[in-house]
């Protein structure tokens, strides 16, 4: 497990994101495993907002709030019609239910104080929203690649399920989620080459990912939390309650 301090996350998390986005082209949200789960959720709600998404935005760009601590990022999704403010997780610039619609994936694993995170989504977020949430599982699947992208955590099942109760979050559905390889091997040598050969390693994953997208299987989505054994990050759909650790 990760034991920097949250300002040594945020720097770790900014020199890994900020040069991986600077050359870097947006992929819109239509070439996702997650837009067919995605598509008809944002076509009803007008209010939306994405934490962290770089540039692999899940929501409808046009008109969508992110948030995001890469300018990089942060300027492309401006150009495409987004709404972009620089701001960590744990700081919303945003009022008191102000979203019917959140996404946040891949996120508050990178953050030190998750609590006040998943705080801060419930306080934007308006009654009956819905919460999309991904993170990695299982602590002892800890690699030196949750290290390098600037982690914090793997979570146990039962953690996200109190976690997400306390501030007033249902689970609806869930799936296995995530690309990372199943090899150890092709693991090792991509952060060979991250850790050697950055610059390089950066610019082949900008050339590759938009087709590496095509190989994404599709979100097998189930009702409730599903199996997590074995299982190394989940994708979830909450619904946010009428009060902090009401699940009705």
């Amino acid at each position: 497990m990760n034991t920097l301090n949250d300002h040594e996350l945020l720097v770790a998390n900014r020199n890994f994101y900020e040069p991986l986005w600077r050359d870097a082209q947006l992929v819109e949200p239509e070439h996702f495993n997650t837009w067919p789960l995605i598509s008809p959720l944002a076509a009803k709600a007008t209010r939306r907002l994405e934490v962290a998404p770089g540039l692999r935005p899940r929501l409808p760009v046009d008109g969508t709030d992110f948030v995001d601590i890469s300018m990089n990022a942060l300027t492309k999704l401006a150009a495409c019609g987004g709404r972009p403010v620089m701001s960590p997780i744990g700081r919303l610039p945003f009022a008191d239910g102000t979203f019917d619609l959140l996404c946040a994936l891949d996120i508050i694993e990178h953050v030190d104080d998750d609590r006040r995170a998943m705080a801060e989504l419930a306080r934007v977020a308006a009654k009956g929203a819905t919460l999309l949430l991904s993170m990695p599982l299982h602590p002892e699947m800890w690699t030196p690649f949750d290290d390098f992208v600037g982690h914090r955590r793997r979570y146990e099942p039962k953690e996200i399920q109190t976690l997400l109760q306390h501030h007033g979050f249902t689970i609806e559905r869930s799936a296995v989620f995530g690309m990372q390889p199943s090899s150890s091997w092709l693991l090792d040598l991509g952060m060979w080459f991250l850790t050697h050969r950055r610059e390089k390693a950066m610019k082949w994953y900008n050339r590759i990912m938009p087709y590496t997208i095509r190989l994404q299987s599709p979100l097998q989505l189930h009702e409730g939390l599903i199996n997590t054994d074995g299982v190394g990050e989940i994708l979830i759909v909450c619904r946010k309650g009428m009060f902090p650790g009401n699940t009705r």
